[in-house]
């Protein structure tokens, strides 16, 4: 009788315990993202506590410029790389990063928030102000070799966001805080921008794939001069321009997106939660250049407006693309679980509590920050806690990625 070897089930026979985190980029990018979210925003909070932390360089040289810093080339940059890697190999087909180069990419990535804290100045403005170029021109040659000239404009972009962070390292090393802090808000803007670009091509497109017989309106006025607009705005008070032409800009921006918003019929969306966030987001959009609009003119603090672009706008953004495309690049449903809607709640109760609250009640400042902030340490906690084993495993449909 002729013996026929036994094949056990596919899913049994895969090594369900295999290191995947350098498979693609978003698995180790989201994952240290996050974490150092969460991290360094305990230590912020610590510092406005007055509690003595040890460090050098630009977390002794400038305790808040350290904390705009980190949160925008630490926290996004690391979540936009990883997000620009994966995005480009499903808009091309072709891996982004082999195994060792993400690894280099993400140690790089690590060294440079150590350096940043610790020092040396010199080195850590080195090791920092490559990051970004280094996944520039990963992807450039991806696109190149693919053909994919819609998104070369990423490169420029990202290159762009580099040497804006290069001149906040100059220009804190030479003592002028003031215009590295400029430097901030424009990389800041940048980020912006991409989550306009972005979720113009995206949101419209999941709305409708997610409610059966949802339809969204476009019109060729509005997506033709949304991004220009966004960005004059944003950097007519990056560039600290006449108040008239910052208001004139931010208030023409913000009846724009409320018309994209109105078009994509967001008030008529309740749910499923990975889908609501987005729009919830993309709502601040309006929200940050109506309260832009009014810093310009002296009626609100600039610092508010700021944070309904970093907290509303990016923070919400990012909870929302971490948790949607991670699920979908492990193999499992496109349908947030109760941690990921705990997440949701948190960063959108720690954007309202950071951005309203000094507004109803400035005398309570101190408060409105400290409860943000605690909003914001737990929901990245969360997101840690919940996906460090899915983004370290292979994916749970067999699928490369």
């Amino acid at each position: 009788m002729k013996t026929v070897a036994f094949v056990p089930p596919p899913e049994r026979y895969r090594p369900a315990q295999r290191f995947a985190l350098l498979n693609l980029g978003f698995r180790p990018f989201y994952l240290v993202g996050a974490g150092f979210a969460a991290l360094a925003l305990t230590v912020w909070l610590l510092m406005l506590a007055g509690v003595p932390i040890m460090g050098g360089y630009l977390l002794k040289l400038d305790p808040i410029g350290w904390h705009a810093h980190e949160m925008v080339f630490g926290f996004a940059a690391s979540i936009v790389a990883g997000f620009l890697l994966t995005a480009v190999r499903a808009w091309t087909g072709m891996q982004t990063t082999s195994h060792r180069a993400l690894a280099a990419l993400t140690l790089l990535w690590l060294a440079a928030r150590v350096l940043v804290w610790s020092g040396p100045a010199v080195p850590a403005a080195l090791i920092d102000s490559a990051f970004l170029p280094a996944v520039a021109f990963t992807l450039l040659r991806v696109l190149m070799k693919a053909g994919n000239r819609r998104n070369y404009f990423l490169v420029p972009v990202l290159l762009t966001f580099a040497a804006l962070n290069a001149a906040f390292h100059v220009l804190t090393q030479l003592g002028h805080p003031d215009l590295a802090l400029r430097c901030l808000y424009a990389a800041a803007d940048i980020v912006v921008l991409l989550v306009s670009v972005i979720g113009a091509r995206v949101i419209p497109m999941f709305t409708s794939n997610a409610i059966p017989g949802f339809v969204t309106r476009r019109w060729k006025l509005v997506e033709w001069s949304a991004a220009p607009l966004t960005l004059c705005a944003l950097f007519a008070d990056a560039a600290a321009l006449p108040a008239a032409i910052v208001s004139t800009l931010a208030f023409t921006a913000c009846a724009i997106h409320c018309t994209r918003l109105i078009g994509w019929r967001s008030y008529k969306v309740r749910g499923p939660a990975i889908l609501l966030i987005l729009h919830i987001a993309y709502a601040w959009m309006p929200v940050g250049f109506a309260l832009l609009g009014l810093s310009a003119l002296g009626f609100v603090t600039h610092s508010v407006a700021t944070h309904a672009f970093t907290a509303g706008v990016i923070g919400g953004a990012i909870i929302a693309m971490i948790t949607r495309t991670a699920r979908g690049h492990t193999g499992r449903p496109l349908v947030a679980d109760t941690r990921d809607i705990a997440s949701y709640a948190l960063v959108t109760l720690g954007s309202t509590l950071r951005i309203v609250g000094p507004l109803v009640a400035p005398v309570h400042y101190q408060m409105w920050i400290w409860s943000a902030g605690a909003c914001w340490i737990a929901a990245f906690a969360i997101y840690a806690g919940a996906y460090a084993l899915p983004l370290m495993r292979p994916r749970a449909d067999g699928k490369p990625g």
